[in-house]
């Protein structure tokens, strides 16, 4: 490398990325002399010393600051737990990381449309969430699911199999956070929703009782986790308010695709959104034929999309009404002004983050759907009803949220705070931040 190269590299008027690009370009390309892999990784050692500042505090600054890391995701079919894992993973290989999901069969083909590897469970009890799962049977068929020792025994096989220095676990995956912590690894536990929410369903009823009898410590192996992410709003989780472990982070809302701009929701035609839970809990057929009914003559169109556990065709709606199995709700929010849900977490805070308030009916007691649809109400942005209110409770509600008002105010404001943080950004800071080198070294 000549004298006149290394100025120009090392000179703090070059632009990082121009910088970054000759670097690399440099390396390998233009230098012969590096004829063996020990000289190279000596001359890679030093280098970080002499980038000029604006490359070391830039965007690619992570490249320099951070060894990139083999990250494992541990998750389930569940539904609105993957969108932010699959969000963090995004940002993760999109900086050099490496990055692949251990999970339920039935999830491959999704996590794979996504360009990542994927290793299906074989020792994890059965599970497919557009299965029916009723009444209390169906509770203890989830927890056990959550409880089930199955996927740790897959973790420590996959491990085994290939270099990892992260597992990134679903907070409900407690056998999986388990094993992680009993083979000391490194490990990042993922809660997808309020962390009150969470908190409040580890230290009550069926769940405290069945991990107890598995040996196993929700909370405690939250808190001892390497980093918990909260990927939710901070301001709307109740936990918020207290004093909470040094592991607990929040990183704000992973943000799914939408619009640079929003067009304001009053400069918007009435358009309705209708999307209940993608999992097959009972009496949503009927909650939604209820919508349905209520929506029915409005001066709005609607656009229902049912999931997979509901047949459109079996629905009967009125005119200026759409029923679909499956829409991107990409293509629908931007152009929406209310959302009629369900307070499912992913789907709430893809509303808000448009700008939209809602109706929220939620299907299931034991979920943490009505603690949403509440959080929301008490701030006004929401109405929250029985999943089996009357057509005409719903109507009104809808006739209320769907014209102008302090809610779509509310909403904005809430949207336009969600929409100024992606949670998968921060969360990847967080990771990226961890002591990887010194484990890889044998420190603890």
């Amino acid at each position: 490398m000549e004298a006149g190269d290394r100025d120009l590299l090392f000179s703090q008027r070059a632009p990082a990325t121009d910088v970054l690009v000759w670097l690399v370009s440099a390396t390998i390309c233009s230098s012969a002399e590096l004829t063996d892999q020990a000289q190279l990784g000596r001359v890679r050692a030093q280098l970080p010393d002499r980038l000029p500042e604006q490359l070391l505090t830039g965007p690619t600054s992570s490249v320099w600051r951070h060894p990139m890391a083999c990250i494992l995701f541990v998750t389930w079919d569940g539904g609105g737990n993957v969108p932010p894992a699959l969000g963090i993973a995004t940002e993760a290989r999109n900086r050099g990381h490496q990055v692949r999901f251990l999970g339920h069969a039935q999830q491959r083909r999704r996590i794979e449309s996504h360009g990542f590897r994927f290793t299906a469970y074989t020792h994890a009890r059965p599970w497919q969430s557009t299965a029916r799962h009723p009444g209390i049977a169906g509770v203890y068929q989830s927890l056990a699911v959550f409880t089930d020792a199955g996927p740790g025994i897959d973790l420590l096989d996959t491990v085994a199999c290939e270099p990892t220095d992260v597992v990134v676990v679903d907070c409900l995956l407690y056998g999986a956070l388990q094993a992680a912590d009993d083979a000391n690894l490194m490990r990042v536990t993922l809660v997808h929703t309020y962390y009150e929410y969470m908190y409040r369903d580890v230290t009550h009823g069926m769940t405290r009782v069945m991990a107890r009898l598995k040996g196993q410590r929700p909370l405690r192996l939250w808190a001892s986790s390497d980093l918990a992410l909260v990927t939710t709003e901070k301001e709307l989780d109740p936990a918020s308010r207290r004093s909470l472990p040094v592991s607990v982070h929040y990183t704000g809302v992973v943000h799914h695709s939408m619009p640079s701009t929003l067009t304001p929701v009053s400069e918007r035609d009435p358009l309705i959104l209708v999307s209940l839970s993608s999992l097959n809990f009972d009496g949503q057929q009927r909650a939604l034929q209820n919508v349905l009914e209520a929506v029915g003559g409005l001066s709005a169109h609607t656009v229902v999309t049912t999931g997979p556990s509901v047949d459109p065709s079996t629905l009967t709606a009125g005119p200026n009404i759409e029923v679909h199995g499956y829409v991107p709700h990409e293509q629908i929010l931007p152009t929406a002004t209310l959302v009629v849900g369900h307070g499912g977490h992913d789907t709430t805070m893809r509303a808000l983050a448009h700008d939209l308030p809602l109706v929220i009916l939620p299907i299931h007691p034991a979920l943490d759907q009505k603690m949403i649809g509440r959080s929301l109400e008490q701030r006004r942005v929401a109405r929250c009803l029985r999943k089996t209110a009357s057509p005409e409770r719903i109507r009104s509600a809808v006739g209320e949220l769907l014209v102008a008002g302090p809610h779509r105010v509310t909403a904005a404001t809430l949207g336009a705070r969600i929409r100024s943080h992606d949670g998968a950004v921060h969360a990847t800071d967080l990771i990226d931040h961890l002591p990887i080198r010194e484990r890889r070294r044998g420190v603890r």
